[in-house]
């Protein structure tokens, strides 16, 4: 008996069910009882707060790999208001306070200056992300975006992202980001629906986010992306196509599609539960939107770049994204950021005050660093795989070892189920293997850590309150 099936046998039922799945005719909406993961991955081991800053400096005091890519994630922690289904709130917007946190911001990217890892090789992405980060006003984005262009190495393609909403797409802010090179905004439209746009705390109606879409390509400075959610309350999956259709009929480079996740304990369940708006699709009824989607974009010959990522053009790259899902670098900047460097992972401090003490101190702000699990790497190319809708285990067992071929007996188990297609020596997730990929992922995962390294783990998490 391979090492494999005796794993598999030693599952209990229920653990069986939610790591393997189900055979049903409906592999779509049947295979999995729910999404089990937001993140798919191991956890590491978190390191006492006392040892922090010690191995912090020391990993920032080692030569940079010049052969490795690297990113960087900055973090603006501030939105003008909270929408129902957003879980990343941390602070209102306030110029004052603002400018408060940009000046501890451009300190705490002064002090990369000092590291050896960050200066002696390039950055290939950096990415503002929130939060708000196109709230800034044009004074604070020119001073933030003028330090990080003189204290990074960036490399001469760098993909420079801003995420924005629409609201904030003015001429007075869109001139500032392209004057320091920001070549990719990311805009977070959700919906063209007004209604439903409205209902989440979206402040535009259709009419403007498509002219202030139009007036951001009208500079033709930078690749131009919107995300766009399926599942939200009082949408219809004709509704949303029709939102496909009207981004397809603007200057847009690519379009990034996300599964709405209701948490347990948001504001956009209370306001279910209280009646104020309709319940949101199932996680079942969402794989019938995903399913419409990629039959339309498919229609339309958009390139897949990621299970959530479609390029309309080629200057979409979708860069960072890649990165930060292939094991790849990423040094985190701002409160409540995160990121991973070599074996170590962190998220700096969340709190807005205790953020701008550390950077008074001269510290690294950190709130969590974490050792990575046995494996990180491994683990970072198998996501990398999944992320591209594919699995190859032959290419894994070359580089790792050559027990990972056993695992092409549960991918056999997946081909029956109907969530992959084999094509050589590569799996091919069909759309249901794509709707869970997620649970694909964490499952591989898990299974790799029992098999290599006779760890056994099994993570299971509250991520869809709407069933």
């Amino acid at each position: 008996m391979s090492k494999i099936r005796e794993i598999l046998d030693n599952l209990s039922t229920e653990q069986y069910k939610m790591m393997i799945g189900e055979k049903s005719c409906q592999p779509l909406t049947e295979t999995f009882s729910k999404k089990r993961v937001v993140h798919p991955g191991a956890n590491g081991q978190m390191v006492s707060p006392v040892k922090q800053q010690e191995i912090w400096l020391e990993y920032m005091q080692r030569k940079g790999d010049k052969s490795k890519k690297k990113a960087v994630y900055i973090h603006i922690p501030f939105c003008s208001q909270i929408c129902l289904y957003c879980g990343f709130f941390q602070n209102y917007s306030n110029e004052e306070r603002e400018t408060m946190y940009v000046d501890r911001l451009i300190k705490q990217l002064l002090m990369a200056k000092e590291y050896k890892y960050v200066q002696d090789s390039v950055i290939n992405a950096v990415f503002f992300g929130g939060g708000t980060p196109s709230t800034l006003s044009p004074y604070n984005a020119d001073r933030l975006l003028k330090t990080m262009n003189e204290v990074l190495p960036l490399a001469n393609d760098c993909e420079i992202t801003m995420e924005a909403r629409v609201h904030d797409l003015v001429d007075e802010k869109l001139q500032v980001w392209f004057k320091h090179g920001v070549n990719r905004i990311s805009v977070g439209v959700q919906s063209f629906d007004t209604a439903i746009r409205q209902s989440m705390g979206r402040k535009d109606d259709k009419e403007t986010v498509i002219k202030n879409l139009k007036r951001a390509a009208s500079y033709n400075q930078a690749v131009l992306i919107i995300d766009l959610i399926y599942g939200l309350p009082a949408q219809s999956v004709d509704n949303f196509v029709n939102d496909l259709k009207i981004a397809d009929s603007l200057p847009i480079d690519g379009m990034d599609l996300y599964q709405l996740n209701v948490f347990e304990q948001s504001a956009l369940k209370k306001a279910i539960d209280n009646g104020k708006i309709p319940p949101a699709a199932t996680t079942k009824q969402q794989a019938k939107y995903l399913e419409a989607a990629i039959s339309y974009l498919d229609e339309l010959a958009y390139k897949r770049l990621s299970v959530c990522h479609w390029a309309k053009t080629n200057r979409e790259r979708s860069m960072y994204n890649t990165l930060a899902k292939s094991g790849a670098d990423v040094i985190p900047f701002g409160s409540g950021a995160g990121g991973f460097v070599g074996d170590i992972s962190m998220f700096l401090n969340r709190d807005l005050q205790r953020y701008m003490n550390a950077i008074d101190e001269g510290k690294w702000p950190l709130m969590v660093l974490t050792k990575e699990a046995e494996g990180k790497v491994l683990f970072k190319d198998i996501q990398a795989q999944t992320e591209n809708c594919m699995v190859n285990m032959q290419k894994l067992a070359q580089v790792y070892s050559e027990e990972l071929l056993q695992l092409e007996e549960v991918l056999n188990i997946w081909v029956e189920y109907g969530l992959f297609e084999k094509c050589g020596h590569t799996y091919k997730m069909t759309i249901a293997g794509q709707f869970w990929q997620n649970n694909i992922t964490q499952t591989i995962i898990e299974l790799t850590q029992q098999l290599l390294m006779g760890k056994k783990s099994f993570e299971v998490q509250p991520i869809a309150a709407q069933g």
